[in-house]
């Protein structure tokens, strides 16, 4: 059998596979799926629709419901401009630092997660223990439904479903939904002195920004709820973080691309706020038209991340608390897998080694404290699933 590798070894290989999420992340499957399966660990996959990439997910232990999922990712953003001191696909240790791209976002966590999977599998657990390892969570949390979906297809269903983010081992317990869009504002052409017999894309879709900046100062002056005051900011917050269109200074603006992003408070809905941002869309499509009925707005949704809401006596927190020690009120604004796992009947939490602040940075690194603080965490998680 082959030699059983430590946390370190194992991300050390880890971070060794360029998973940006634009690229395959096949090889680093592969990877995971050949060692696993040669400590005598049955792995499944699920492909995506085009074959580049694919999720992994396995489970030791006996064959029954109510075992604990391990949760990560393995793609990882691009290193692209960004100024590294040492090459990101290798693990460089400085001053008790673990430098390279996706040491805390988050192969560190899959690492160990990996680690955990085979010490479970030849001690002998009572409780069964999952692992789930997905693709495409830096651009929407796109691989984590279908995920999902297959695992129900193949494994008995656990209970719990711990979510390795980055939270310096903290128990976070909640974090707002996301919703993205991609809106196409399309005018009419006419020189800039006629502009009244135009439609200017640019001009109209400032209208779009306008709303997004108004709904902002509402939300923002509106006394926040009890779960929504627990977030910094305390409200949902519309954003547009990019913006281009036009040709020329004296043409009016023919087409104009914009992203129009929510991060929505627990207590709120996605739904509520795409129903919202389409009415406006329509009613500035309605004033276009009125000038020029070959103009229009179409609008894609890009992503969709269904918030994390704090449960009440949740399976999940109380065993990762018991398991830290943490007993702190824990909330996060970025979007996790926890929200997908939580619709999917799964009691979620967020827990992991590592910074947030860290993640996506050049030069990202984990600590070693904090690597080895998520290495204790798994043993006492190992402790805790052969006691049932």
């Amino acid at each position: 059998m082959p030699e059983r590798l430590s946390p370190r070894a194992i991300m050390d290989r880890l971070v060794g596979f360029p998973t940006v999420s634009r690229d395959s992340n096949l090889d680093l499957v592969d990877w995971v799926d050949d060692y696993l399966t040669g400590q005598g660990i049955t792995c499944f996959r699920h492909v995506n629709e085009d074959g580049t990439k694919a999720a992994l997910f396995a489970h030791v232990g006996p064959e029954v419901e109510g075992g604990v999922v391990l949760s990560g990712h393995t793609d990882v953003v691009p290193v692209d401009g960004q100024p590294w001191t040492s090459d990101p696909w290798v693990v460089t240790e400085r001053d008790g630092r673990l430098y390279g791209r996706g040491c805390t976002d988050m192969k560190g966590f899959d690492a160990l997660a990996i680690w955990a999977l085979v010490e479970a599998h030849h001690a002998g657990i009572a409780r069964p223990l999952q692992i789930a390892l997905s693709y495409d969570e830096e651009i929407g949390c796109a691989g984590a439904p279908p995920l999902i979906e297959a695992m129900a297809a193949k494994l008995p269903k656990a209970s719990a479903a711990i979510i390795g983010e980055p939270s310096t081992m903290q128990v976070v317990t909640g974090h707002k939904g996301g919703q993205g869009f991609h809106t196409h504002v399309i005018g009419f052409e006419v020189h800039s002195s006629l502009m009244h017999t135009g439609v200017n894309a640019n001009m109209e879709a400032a209208k779009l920004i306008t709303w997004a900046n108004d709904r902002n100062a509402e939300n923002r002056a509106r006394t926040p709820s009890t779960i929504g005051g627990l977030f910094d900011p305390p409200w949902t917050t519309c954003h547009v973080g990019q913006i281009t269109g036009g040709t020329a200074h004296n043409i009016t603006a023919k087409d104009c691309w914009l992203g129009m992003d929510f991060r929505v408070v627990p207590g709120e809905t996605l739904s509520d706020w795409k129903a919202a941002y389409l009415g406006r869309v329509a009613e500035v499509e309605a004033e276009m038209q009125a000038v020029h009925p070959d103009t229009r707005i179409e609008v894609e949704e890009r992503f969709e991340v269904p918030g994390l809401q704090p449960e009440e006596n949740g399976e999940a927190e109380a065993l990762v608390r018991m398991l830290t020690g943490d007993n702190g009120t824990h909330v996060v604004s970025y979007g996790t897998e926890a929200g997908h796992f939580q619709n999917a009947g799964y009691s979620a939490v967020i827990c992991g080694p590592g910074n947030i602040a860290q993640a996506h940075q050049p030069d990202e690194y984990i600590t070693v404290d904090q690597f080895e603080a998520g290495h204790d965490f798994m043993r006492r998680l190992l402790t805790r699933l052969k006691e049932g």
